[in-house]
C-alpha cells in the first residue's frame, strides 16, 4: 500500500500487555490501527494513553472502538465499517487461576469470543488476515518439549477454551480458506503485565519490600516450569506471522527453563535481598490442577519467520524490577540507589 493509504489493522484486546505493544510496533510500521475497547465506567487505558491523539487531530492514526466479543453482531459493523486488512484477536480472560473461579465467563469471552469474530469476518465477506492468540496453557499435562504438533491437553478453564479458540481458527482456515493463523504463545511477560500475573506480582513486591513499603510476599506452587519471553518481542512474531505467503500456526517460544523459584531468586538478588526472607507459602494460590512444565520448541518460527528471542528470564526480570522501582520513584517513593542496572 502506499503511504497515502497505510495498511489497516484491527486488535481486540488493544488495552491489554501484547495490545498495547502490538499497537505501538504497528504504529511504527505506518499502519492504521484500530483498537476494541469495553465500555466502562472509568477509563482502562493506560497502556496505549501514550500513543492516543484525539481524533479530531490530523495524522492519527490510532483509533478506538467500543465493542466486545459477547457481541456478535457489533463486531458485524465494526469490521464492516473499518475493513482492515489484519485483524488480531488478543482480547481474552487470561488469567489462568481466575478462570477456575470463573470458568463460564472464562469460556465465553476466551472461546466464543474467537468464533464469533471469524464468523462476523465471514459474514462481512472481508478479505483480511486473522491471528489468534493462542496459549501453551493448551498444552498442559503433556511434557515438554512442546512444539505445534505436541498432543495438547489442558488443564484450567482457560487452557480448553484457548483449545477450543485455536481448533476454530485452524476450522474456518481449511473450511472457508481463511488466513487464519494460531500464535501459540508460552509466556511472555514486561513491566505492563497486569499485577496480578505472578511475574509482576515478585517484582512489584521486590520493589515495595526494598522501598520498605511491604514486609511479605504469599506464593502458591514454586516449582513450576516455564519459559519466559519479553512480550516486545513475541508481538512482533504475531505480526511476522501474517506476512508469510501461506497461514500456518506457530509456537513461539525461548526454549529455556525457569522455575517460578528461579525468577524469585533472579527478582531478589536484582536488589540484594534473599527473597528466602520474604516469601511465604499460601495455598490459596495453588490451582485445582497444576502444569508443572511448559517449555517451547520455536523450531519454526525461527526458520519460516526468522525469528529469534534475545531476552530470556534472568534479564526479563531485571528489566521488570527495575520498571517497578522506576515507578515507586515517580509515585514519590524513596528512591533506592542499590539496584544494580542492566
Amino acid at each position: 500500500m502506499s503511504a497515502e493509504q497505510p495498511k489497516r489493522a484491527l486488535i481486540t484486546g488493544i488495552t491489554g500487555q501484547d495490545g498495547s505493544y502490538l499497537a505501538e510496533l504497528l504504529l511504527q510500521k505506518g499502519y492504521e490501527v484500530h483498537g476494541v475497547i469495553r465500555r466502562a465506567s472509568t477509563f482502562n487505558t493506560a497502556r496505549i494513553d501514550h500513543l492516543y491523539n484525539d481524533p479530531h487531530i490530523a495524522g492519527t492514526k490510532l483509533y478506538l472502538h467500543y465493542g466486545d466479543l459477547s457481541d456478535g453482531s457489533r463486531l458485524v459493523t465494526l469490521l464492516d465499517s473499518v475493513r482492515p486488512q489484519e485483524v488480531y484477536n488478543l482480547a481474552a480472560q487470561s488469567h489462568v487461576r481466575v478462570s477456575f473461579d470463573e470458568p463460564e465467563h472464562t469460556a465465553n469471552s476466551t472461546g466464543l469470543g474467537s468464533i464469533r469474530l471469524l464468523e462476523a469476518i465471514r459474514m462481512v465477506g472481508l478479505e483480511c488476515r486473522f491471528y489468534q492468540a493462542s496459549s501453551s496453557e493448551m498444552f498442559g499435562a503433556t511434557p515438554p518439549p512442546q512444539n505445534e504438533d505436541t498432543v495438547f491437553y489442558p488443564r484450567s478453564p482457560y487452557g480448553a477454551a484457548k483449545l477450543y479458540a485455536y481448533w476454530v481458527t485452524r476450522n474456518y482456515r481449511e473450511g472457508y480458506g481463511m488466513f487464519a493463523v494460531n500464535g501459540i504463545l508460552f509466556n511472555h511477560e514486561s513491566p505492563r503485565r497486569g499485577e496480578t500475573f505472578v511475574t509482576r506480582k515478585i517484582t512489584r513486591a521486590v520493589a515495595r519490600i526494598k522501598a520498605g513499603e511491604q514486609k511479605e510476599l504469599f506464593m502458591g506452587n514454586l516449582d513450576a516450569v516455564r519459559d519466559w519471553g519479553y512480550a516486545p518481542e513475541y508481538v512482533d512474531a504475531m505480526w511476522r506471522m501474517l506476512q508469510v505467503d501461506e497461514p500456518n500456526d506457530f509456537v513461539v517460544a525461548t526454549g529455556t527453563n525457569y522455575t517460578v523459584k528461579d525468577f524469585l531468586q533472579f527478582s531478589f538478588e536484582h536488589v540484594g535481598l534473599d527473597w528466602q526472607k520474604y516469601v511465604k507459602f499460601d495455598e490459596r494460590y495453588l490451582r485445582p490442577t497444576e502444569v508443572d512444565a511448559l517449555v517451547g520448541d520455536a523450531s519454526r518460527a525461527n526458520k519460516a519467520l526468522d525469528w529469534t528471542p534475545k531476552i530470556h528470564t534472568p534479564e526479563l526480570a531485571r528489566i521488570m524490577v527495575d520498571a517497578d522501582i522506576e515507578a515507586l520513584d515517580a509515585a514519590g517513593r524513596p528512591w533506592i540507589d542499590t539496584v544494580v542496572k542492566h
